[in-house]
């Protein structure tokens, strides 16, 4: 893949896009990731206004510190770039506090739940400066094993690098000069307040889910580990459909209309 044709199609299509929609940029949150890291600095190359929200909650120091660490890399390259500090911890808190007991102490609702503050944050923000929601989620995430939450970090209005596997974000971010810190780090969602991986909460590397996602051979001939994350694979890829595939509506027959 020739990266700088990559980064100057994608820059294209948001400019493109943007005007077409009658708004005035974009609004990204940064988590201190590749993959918002690259995102972002896609949409700073438009020239258009670029609204960068670092939105805490609970969240590790590490996580924190890149992207602050990245905030003001971009901030300092790009003039229309400008950043808000929204701590949501407080809110979450509160959230926490008035729910059934029985969601409030579920796990994996809480981390859902954190990501659904997120969103409803980005969009009060960008509805005020008219701007779009930019979704950062790359392709094996959004369209191969559906790891993201849905109408969390899967509730944006354009999703530039959705075509892109992991590992050409993690190129495409060197293309793009973004901070060494996110370069090198792990991914990770950051919506359980420790240091778990992506890796960790899936159980393969991006690279095998990358190579499953397109693996199309005989599986007699695979390794124990290749079937394994095969069988991963298809998997989440199944029960994760219903974030990939339109809201299922209810179609009224006409001869139940007419009557």
């Amino acid at each position: 893949m020739d990266f700088c044709k990559t980064k100057e199609h994608i820059v294209h299509w948001l400019n493109s896009y943007c005007d077409q929609a009658g708004a005035k940029g974009f609004v990204i949150g940064i988590s201190g990731g590749i993959d918002s890291a690259v995102t972002s600095s896609l949409c700073a190359l438009t020239n258009k206004k670029v609204v960068l929200v670092n939105m805490p909650i609970r969240q590790s120091t590490s996580e924190y510190n890149r992207s602050q660490e990245h905030i003001e890399d971009l901030s300092k390259r790009h003039q229309h770039v400008i950043s808000h500090e929204v701590n949501l911890t407080e809110v979450f808190s509160a959230f926490e506090t008035i729910l059934p007991p029985l969601a409030a102490s579920n796990k994996l609702s809480m981390a859902n739940t954190r990501a659904r503050i997120r969103m409803t944050t980005l969009y009060a923000i960008a509805q005020s400066e008219n701007c779009l929601v930019v979704g950062t989620g790359n392709k094996i995430e959004d369209f191969g094993i559906g790891f993201y939450t849905k109408y969390g970090d899967g509730g944006v209005d354009i999703s530039p690098i959705a075509d892109l596997m992991k590992s050409q974000v993690y190129s495409l971010g060197r293309e793009l000069n973004v901070v060494l810190s996110i370069q090198k780090a792990a991914p990770t969602d950051g919506l359980w307040g420790d240091n778990r991986t992506d890796e960790d909460q899936i159980g393969a590397s991006y690279d095998e889910l990358e190579w499953a996602m397109v693996f199309n051979g005989d599986k007699e001939n695979l390794t124990n580990r290749q079937k394994k994350v095969i069988e991963l694979y298809e998997r989440l890829n199944k029960i994760n459909q219903h974030k990939m595939i339109p809201i299922p509506v209810c179609i009224i027959p006409d001869k139940i209309k007419s009557t």
